[in-house]
Order: structure tokens, then C-alpha cells, then sequence
């Protein structure tokens, strides 16, 4: 089995932990033993896996056990791998194609520091698990990462703003964890999820920043920030000014209507007549019945 180039045991009812004979399998170049119930560790010898740890294939078919799966024999064989969060078919070229998805196990313990080893990983996929601590420090050495899914765990602490450095990354999803801190930014991490970046990383209470609404203590505003204040403050400008304008063209109206129309200003200086006449009147009769109610208090007593 040292030739073996494809481990593909998703969806099934394996359990217990994950054998460390699989890291002897120095061929191996996808390994995908998501959907089954495989609990404890990850394995710490990763770096065994010697396929995944260099970026250039050199892959010899006819030594292949799998080669039968790909001699065109039909245009209808193909491999199907989860990846940036959609199943994906791969055919001849699936071979070449590095990856480890370990997804939707009862996983637990940290993340090996061993992963930053596999130079030549394309995705990895940890999601829906029980790991926790950190993500690996120097994961930004996974030069070749494509698709990076550690969603659904219980990981901690902050991102490492080495994933900025991941120039090949097109997918990433951390949500639903346990991290913290300020969401690294830079380079390929502001063109992922151009519609919704936020969903990478929603779930994390602790974390702040761009594209978070949640703004980290002590941030400088953005660009983007002094643009939306800006536009806050020249509408509430432009409401105040529209405010006033409004006032005073109907001050105006009602002066010009007074000074050239002879039956307002009659009705103006009569209303303002009887409301002269009827003011005392109203006075005088709160005070009458703040006596009366005095005299009432006085006879109970």
C-alpha cells in the first residue's frame, strides 16, 4: 500500500481514532475520511505524509492500484470531493489534486502544528469537529491552499495574520468557533466572499473588525468608515438646511399674505383679539377652582 495515491472512506460508520498507519502511506495525496464517527486526535505524524509535503507531482500511473479508475476505459469515471464548500467532480487529473477532509467526525485536540509542513495541500477541510486551542501559528506557509473549512469547532485564540499570506485562497470559513481579536486583513483575505465576507467568520463572538459590524477598541476609522460619516453628516446637513429653507419661505408666505391680503389680516388680529379676551377668563378660573378645592379640603378635615 506505500503507492497508494487516493484513501477515500467518507460517509460510512467507521469510529474509534484515526490509525497512524495512515501516515505511512508516504504516497497518499487525498485522504478523505469525512461523514463517519472517528473520535480522539489527529494524527501528529503528519509530516510522514511525504506526497503532501512537496509541491511538485511526480506520479507514475501504471504503478498507481487505483490506475484502473482512470484509463479512459469510460468518460463517465470521476471522482467527487467536497471542496470550497460545494461537491466537485474530478476525472484523469483528480490524482494530482492534494487534500485532506477529516469533516463532520467527533474530532478533538488541537490542530497539529505538522499541517504547516504539507507545502503541497490544495484544501483542507476540518469542519464540523470538537478541535480546539489555536490554529496553527505558520499556516500561512500553505502556499498552494485553495480551500481552508475549520467552521464548526471550538478553536480559540486569535487568526493568524499569516492566512493574509495565502495568495492561492479563494474559500475560507471559520465560523461558529471560539476566536478572538482583530479579523487579520491585507492582500487575498479582501477578495474572499466579495458578497459576504462577514459569514467567515460569524459565530465568533470575540472577534472584531472589518467585515464585522463589531469594531475593535482603540481602531482607527477606515476609509470606508470617514466615507459613511461623511455621508451621515451631509444628510443631516442637507435636512437642517432644507428645514430652515422650508421655515422661512412659509414665514414668508404668511408676512407677504398679511401685508397685501385685507380679510387675513382682519381674521389674523381678530383670532389674536378673542385669545387676548379669553386668556384672563382661563386664569381666572383655575384660580377659583384651586379656592374651591381648598375650601372642600378644609371641610373634610
Amino acid at each position: 500500500m506505500q503507492r497508494l495515491v487516493i484513501l477515500r472512506l467518507r460517509s460510512n460508520n467507521f469510529s474509534g481514532h484515526i490509525p497512524i498507519e495512515i501516515t505511512w502511506l508516504f504516497s497518499l495525496r487525498i485522504l478523505d475520511l469525512a461523514n463517519n464517527t472517528f473520535s480522539g486526535v489527529m494524527p501528529r505524524s503528519l509530516e510522514n505524509l511525504k506526497a503532501l509535503t512537496t509541491t511538485v507531482v511526480v506520479l507514475d500511473i501504471k504503478d498507481n492500484p487505483f490506475r484502473e479508475l482512470y484509463r479512459g476505459q469510460s468518460n463517465n469515471d470521476s471522482l467527487s470531493l467536497v471542496i470550497k464548500g460545494q461537491v466537485l467532480e474530478y476525472k484523469e487529473n483528480a490524482i494530482y489534486f492534494m487534500s485532506i477532509d477529516l469533516s463532520c467526525n467527533r474530532l478533538v485536540g488541537q490542530i497539529p502544528e505538522e499541517l504547516s509542513s504539507l507545502l503541497g495541500l490544495v484544501n483542507l477541510n476540518l469542519s464540523s469537529n470538537f478541535l480546539s486551542g489555536n490554529i496553527p501559528y505558520k499556516i500561512g506557509n500553505l502556499q498552494l491552499m485553495e480551500s481552508l473549512d475549520l467552521s464548526n469547532n471550538q478553536l480559540s485564540g486569535e487568526i493568524p495574520r499569516g492566512l493574509s499570506d495565502l495568495t492561492s485562497l479563494s474559500y475560507l470559513n471559520l465560523s461558529y468557533n471560539n476566536l478572538s481579536g482583530t479579523i487579520p486583513s491585507g492582500h487575498q483575505l479582501d477578495t474572499l466572499k466579495t458578497d459576504d465576507p462577514a459569514s467567515m467568520y460569524i459565530g465568533n463572538p470575540g472577534l472584531c473588525g472589518h467585515p464585522l459590524p463589531k469594531a475593535c477598541p482603540g481602531d482607527n476609522p477606515t476609509q470606508e468608515d470617514l466615507a459613511r460619516w461623511h455621508e451621515a453628516d451631509s444628510t443631516h446637513t442637507d435636512f437642517h438646511l432644507g428645514f430652515t429653507v422650508g421655515f422661512l419661505a412659509g414665514l414668508w408666505i404668511i408676512f407677504c399674505g398679511l401685508l397685501f391680503k385685507e380679510t387675513w389680516r382682519y381674521a389674523y388680529f381678530s383670532l389674536f383679539d378673542k385669545l387676548y379676551d379669553k386668556v384672563p377668563v382661563f386664569f381666572l378660573s383655575l384660580g377659583n377652582n384651586g379656592s374651591e378645592n381648598q375650601v372642600q379640603t378644609k371641610q373634610v378635615l
